[in-house]
């Protein structure tokens, strides 16, 4: 049983069961979330505010390659044990040096990737056209002269130039999982500092070094300094993420926020069909990563235009220059009128810090979500399709499913529209468990369908996090939030890593999610 499989097995009942948390969520109306806004009183959703928007969700183009960069970078090829050196005596053909030189796996199927025959001695009798040898008997080894690496699908990954296969093929995961533990790392650290520096200033400087340490990553020398960047890496991204959703949603309207934050995020979708782009484009690991990252480096440059938010200047004693913001805002917005108006009192007086207890909740969604996101977009050389061309399926799946999000959020609400989402997600996935495997195209278009409800979900939760937490407290519950999503990727990827060992692993998987 595949990973894929135990997955689909435990994502249906884990979201079931947070389906009915969904409906002890705050059923506050979003218009009533927050009250009348230091925005509103500066010419609502203007001119400033559409550029405000735009500069901010542009590093999402390529932000999101950041989490699925490891297909790609760290895609295994197809391979064998290496040949003897002097293989050219021979006078054969390359199919038949395999032949006598690599046993079959153990499905018969195709060559054994991780043993060959024992001092890699010929068999020649496997050769002859009456062959009656019993293979079994055979004595085996390990690839004691290291590998051989197919060039047709990845010119070179971290895996074929650190041979991260075999015994080796966990340290393969734990690149990710590193970052991952960055970006954990990460939104501790920029959320004291965002609440010392402010928002704007950790962003500009994640975006800096995003730019830094992502490049140096193609530098790598060995495996253990790529992961010490990938790891500085995360920790960027978190900045960014953590920041710049935060000073987005402090410029905008209440009302504008389910239009806005679901059209922002077809940013991160067009990034990933980008992404499959590039990786095609580029099929060289270190050259992807420098392409991927170096782009932060023009946000850096732009990332000063940014106005402060008003409302975590006044909240720490900055009025006067949370007032400068709003009449720099009003001039862009075209409304002149309206700073005379601006006062440090009526500033002061949209600032309010509603409590909504029931948002405790969210860590429980994001965790669902994820954990079905991520166990489906992770491990995208298990369908059986070019790693590429389902990259950008799994990307164009969520237009259809975040218009889907949008028009249910304007006309449903939060509530419903995270409850349905998170239903059909479970009933896609579930479904996937009774289709033969065998039928790889309807597994696969089912797991289209089921990644398109789960970033549809996303999209939901992410508005939910930015409404139902004040200001004064909105850094803590991001990172309550991203603490469950990385939980959620994490016990995703200990299942890939169990499911190599053990058969029997739905106890351990059942498990982990509980905790």
């Amino acid at each position: 049983m595949g990973f894929a499989d135990l997955l689909e097995e435990v994502s249906p009942w884990l979201i079931f069961s947070v389906i009915q948390y969904d409906y002890h969520v705050s059923q506050v109306d979003h218009d009533a979330a927050v009250p009348s806004t230091p925005p509103h009183q500066v010419g609502g959703f203007g001119r400033y505010q559409w550029l405000h928007v735009t500069l901010i969700s542009l590093p999402g183009l390529m932000l999101a390659s950041q989490n699925l960069l490891n297909n790609f970078v760290s895609g295994t090829p197809v391979h064998h044990c290496s040949l003897p050196a002097n293989f050219s005596l021979y006078n054969l053909s390359h199919h038949q040096l395999l032949n006598v030189f690599i046993p079959l796996d153990s499905s018969g199927n195709r060559l054994d990737r991780c043993r060959r025959y024992r001092y890699a001695e010929p068999q020649w009798q496997l050769l002859a056209a009456n062959n009656s040898a019993n293979i079994s008997q055979l004595q085996t080894e390990e690839c004691v002269d290291g590998w051989t690496f197919d060039h047709s699908e990845f010119q070179a990954t971290t895996v074929s130039e650190w041979n991260l296969v075999c015994s080796l093929h966990p340290l393969k995961q734990m690149i990710q999982t590193i970052y991952m533990g960055g970006v954990l790392a990460g939104y501790s650290v920029c959320l004291s500092l965002s609440f010392r520096f402010g928002r704007r200033s950790v962003l500009i400087w994640s975006y800096l070094q995003l730019g830094i340490f992502g490049c140096s990553s193609a530098l790598s020398p060995s495996y253990s300094a790529y992961c010490i960047f990938r790891f500085l890496s995360g920790m960027a991204v978190s900045g960014i993420i953590l920041n710049g959703v935060s000073l987005k949603v402090e410029w905008i309207p209440t009302k504008a926020r389910t239009l806005v934050g679901t059209l922002t995020s077809f940013f991160v979708t067009f990034g990933q069909m980008i992404l499959a782009g590039l990786a095609y484009w580029l099929r060289d690991w270190r050259k992807l990563q420098v392409f991927v990252c170096a782009p932060h480096f023009l946000f850096f440059a732009y990332s000063w235009w940014y106005s402060e938010s008003a409302r975590w200047l006044v909240l720490n004693r900055r009025s006067e220059d949370a007032l400068k913001n709003l009449h720099r805002v009003a001039r862009i917005n075209g409304k002149p009128e309206m700073i005379d108006k601006l006062t440090l009192e009526v500033t002061s007086s949209h600032i309010s810090l509603p409590a909504h207890l029931s948002t405790f909740l969210l860590p429980i969604h994001r965790f669902s979500t994820s954990f079905a996101y991520y166990g489906l977009a992770m491990d995208l050389q298990r369908f059986g399709v070019s790693i590429y061309l389902i990259q950008i399926i799994f990307g164009a799946v969520d237009l259809p499913a975040k218009l889907l999000a949008l028009g249910m959020l304007s006309y449903l609400g939060r509530r419903i529209s995270q409850a349905t989402c998170l239903f059909l997600s479970a009933i896609i996935i579930f479904a996937n468990i009774l289709v033969p495997t065998d039928m790889q195209a309807v597994r696969t278009t089912l797991a289209c369908l089921g990644k398109g409800f789960t970033s549809a979900s996303f999209t939901t939760v992410y508005l939910y996090t930015g409404e139902l937490y004040p200001t004064a407290i909105r850094g803590n519950g991001e990172f309550m939030a991203t603490v469950s999503f990385i939980n959620s990727y994490c016990t995703s990827a200990r299942v890939s890593f169990l499911v190599r060992k053990e058969k029997n692993v739905e106890i351990i998987i059942v498990q982990n999610v509980t905790c």
